[in-house]
């Protein structure tokens, strides 16, 4: 079996560990990862905030960026630590969006700092700086979370890896966006900031909305209303991007810009 297949097992035997705490956020961006099309929300009542699972799985993400530091610090060649890489963005890919998906429900606030799901309100900028840091990005919430878009994208990713398109009519736009390669990714719009996740032929557009239903929801390209609204679109390939895969592994503080 290839060392991807055994790493992933290696996660699923993680889950089982954990007491299986996270399968169904696990499960649902599994199935959206092997299945052509938009991936689906599953049916039922309306998602509610989960930080006993988010507490877990910031705690294994962590266990895991360890692991794979210590093998890419060690490997021997190029060759060996480009797999080490491969396999900390197929970690971040699995773990991310079911960490996002966590604050489903959470409500909005245009002043909320809340650093876990539920209770207090989450603005847009601060729920996208708080998952990023319990992912194990080591970076200022609050710095990035009071930065204009473009500057939380640069913060990460060089200029030249952050594509912008004013005036873009928004078929268009999602339809490059579905056909993108998948991962999570960072967007900024004229005044908002969220991330986007792309699966085979189909995308989410998961953020803390400060528009109807004002709280933090997964949407499909058809819902994403303030995604559509906006003349201004900044995209970036967070997990696409080896540089930020190496300092993810190597635990470095992230510079905020404009801070």
């Amino acid at each position: 079996m290839r060392r991807t297949g055994l790493f992933l097992l290696a996660v699923l035997a993680l889950a089982g560990a954990a007491g299986w705490h996270f399968r169904t956020p696990l499960a649902a961006w599994w199935a959206a990862r092997s299945t052509a099309g938009t991936p689906a929300v599953p049916a039922g009542p309306a998602p509610r905030p989960d930080p006993e699972t988010y507490a877990v799985l910031a705690a294994e993400i962590e266990r895991w960026r360890t692991e794979l530091a210590a093998r890419h610090r060690t490997a021997r060649s190029d060759e060996e630590r480009g797999a080490v890489e491969h396999d900390a963005r197929v970690l971040l890919e699995l773990m991310l969006p079911s960490m996002m998906r966590c604050w489903l429900g959470t409500p909005w606030d245009f002043h909320g700092t809340a650093p876990r799901p539920g209770g207090d309100g989450i603005a847009c900028g601060y729920f996208v700086s708080t998952v990023l840091k319990d992912a194990g990005f080591r970076v200022n919430r609050f710095r990035l979370a009071q930065q204009a878009s473009g500057n939380i994208l640069r913060s990460f990713l060089h200029q030249d890896d952050c594509l912008l398109s004013i005036g873009t009519p928004y078929d268009r736009f999602a339809t490059e966006m579905a056909a993108a390669d998948r991962g999570v990714y960072l967007v900024g719009l004229d005044t908002h900031v969220a991330f986007i996740v792309v699966a085979d032929g189909g995308f989410r557009f998961i953020h803390s909305s400060g528009s109807r239903p004002w709280c933090v929801v997964d949407e499909s390209p058809l819902e994403a209303e303030v995604l559509r609204r906006s003349n201004w679109r900044m995209i970036g390939h967070l997990t696409g991007c080896p540089q930020v895969l190496r300092r993810w592994l190597g635990g470095e503080t992230i510079a905020v810009r404009g801070a």
